[in-house]
């Protein structure tokens, strides 16, 4: 039998992205679908890779208004390919409204978060055309239940929409026996703006190099989103307040939290994640370290379920900075937050147990497409998107 086939394809995020590349692709690829991934590679610096069983193509990248461009050379990869694919899934709303008109049935939208809400935390929309832009997100979600197959990063994401929809939450993969957390480095995990808290981040960092003569310091791993951001971290960076090492695969940032005193998720209080669970905070758990969070729901609740770590007022960063104290001081306190969470993923967020599911529901979707076309028009035409895939 020919491997099932998969486009996956994206303008708007990072190649690296952890949930598209670490995490769905790489669980596609253990599985033995061939992968074609199209994405903005040489807009981030980065070269092709050339990794088994995965072809990728390069693509413009949407970035601020600088958008049309990048669309309509998706639109048309995907009116090439995604024919030639036994399922294409793509990762940006924009890519669900971009193919209107070309009839694919093969396509899947990745929900990664509420999109609507999500205009208001984007700088470089103008004032006036959030609320047209939040009725067409939410156009997008009508459209994309009618004519395509959905994926929800979050059980929350469903009540957006009429239909039950397969939910493949951003779980981490768990290592079996990280080490303890220790008493030098509070870490920030992620690409940074400041709506994701990064002026309290920094001041958190000035208050906790004071307070402790330097012994202790924040670490960011991850880049500015923004011109305003980048300018405020490299501020903090020339003072010495934190540590930056920029952006990081998330194949090598994982391990590089190994060891750090605890992780930080200073989320400010906006819609877009008051329903969502954030990553990090997953990412903190699973390895072992305590948890410092602002009190988003999902965040607060898990932290607390799990006895995990300390829940912080929004954009405090006295609450922040002393809590980070209290951890520095209080090593078998610290130890026990790690545990737990450790103990918490494993049970509850480990992909290498919810990537078969995705994997599962991925190649059901391609064995359907197969299936329907063996009906219409033989079993020839497996054999040719084969055969196709072979010389591209």
């Amino acid at each position: 039998m020919i491997p099932y086939r998969v486009l996956v394809v994206t303008v708007v995020h990072h190649p690296e992205d952890a949930r598209i590349r670490a995490r769905q692709i790489g669980a596609l690829l253990e599985a033995g679908v061939r992968v074609t991934y199209a994405a903005p590679f040489a807009a981030h610096g980065l070269d092709l890779p050339d990794v088994a069983g995965l072809h990728p193509v390069d693509l413009p990248h949407a970035a601020g208004r600088s958008r049309a461009d990048a669309f309509r050379a998706a639109r048309r990869l995907l009116a090439r390919e995604a024919p030639r694919h036994d399922v294409a899934l793509v990762h940006d709303p924009e890519l669900v409204a971009a193919v209107a008109g070309l009839r694919l049935t093969n396509l899947v939208w990745d929900v990664h978060e509420d999109t609507a809400a999500a205009i208001e935390a984007k700088p470089w929309v103008p004032d006036r055309a959030r609320r047209p832009l939040a009725r067409a997100a939410r156009a997008i979600e009508r459209h994309a239940e009618r004519h395509h197959d959905v994926i929800l990063a979050e059980h929350a994401y469903a009540e957006r929409f009429e239909r039950q929809h397969v939910v493949v939450p951003n779980t981490v993969r768990v290592p079996s026996d990280p080490p303890p957390p220790g008493s030098s480095r509070a870490v920030y995990l992620g690409s940074l703006t400041m709506a994701r808290g990064a002026s309290t981040l920094l001041q958190a960092g000035r208050l906790l190099t004071v307070a402790t003569r330097g012994e202790v310091k924040v670490e960011i791993i991850g880049s500015a989103r923004d011109a305003r951001t980048a300018d405020t971290l490299s501020w903090g960076v020339k003072c010495g307040h934190v540590r930056h090492h920029g952006f990081v695969p998330s194949a090598r940032a994982l391990p590089m939290l190994d060891g750090a005193l605890a992780g930080l998720s200073l989320l400010e209080d906006r819609p877009n994640y008051r329903h969502s669970m954030p990553t990090k905070v997953l990412e903190y758990m699973a390895h072992g370290l305590p948890v410092v969070t602002t009190p988003l729901p999902l965040a607060a609740d898990l932290v607390e379920r799990a006895g995990c770590g300390i829940v912080v007022p929004f954009d405090d960063a006295e609450a922040t900075a002393a809590a980070l104290v209290e951890l520095a001081r209080d090593p078998e306190r610290r130890a026990a937050l790690g545990r737990a969470g450790h103990a918490y993923a494993r049970r509850h967020y480990d992909w290498n147990v919810i990537g078969r599911d995705f994997v599962q529901h991925v190649t059901e979707l391609a064995r359907r497409r197969r299936e329907h076309e063996h009906a219409a028009h033989g079993s020839g035409a497996a054999d040719r998107r084969g055969l196709a895939y072979e010389g591209s």
